[in-house]
């Protein structure tokens, strides 16, 4: 998994998955996009206003729900 942003254009991208097939753009809301493969999985999900939407956010934090573990990354 990548996650990208771009000051340029203010939009963040969370990259599951390399796509060897052409994606097809869904638009959930004027913020998220979801790029999707013809057989449904999920390459990524693109975030528009991405400042606006993680502003609030000082910090990453992945967590496994099995082990309660987290792991914090500045942003």
């Amino acid at each position: 998994m990548k996650v990208t942003y771009d000051p340029k254009y203010n939009i963040s991208y969370i990259k599951l998955a390399e796509s060897s097939e052409k994606v097809e753009t869904i638009k959930i809301s004027d913020e998220v996009n979801i790029d999707l493969s013809p057989d449904g999985k999920i390459y990524g999900i693109e975030l528009l206003n991405a400042n606006e939407l993680m502003k609030q956010n000082e910090e990453l934090i992945f967590l496994n729900e099995g082990t309660d573990e987290e792991t914090k990354i500045a942003i």
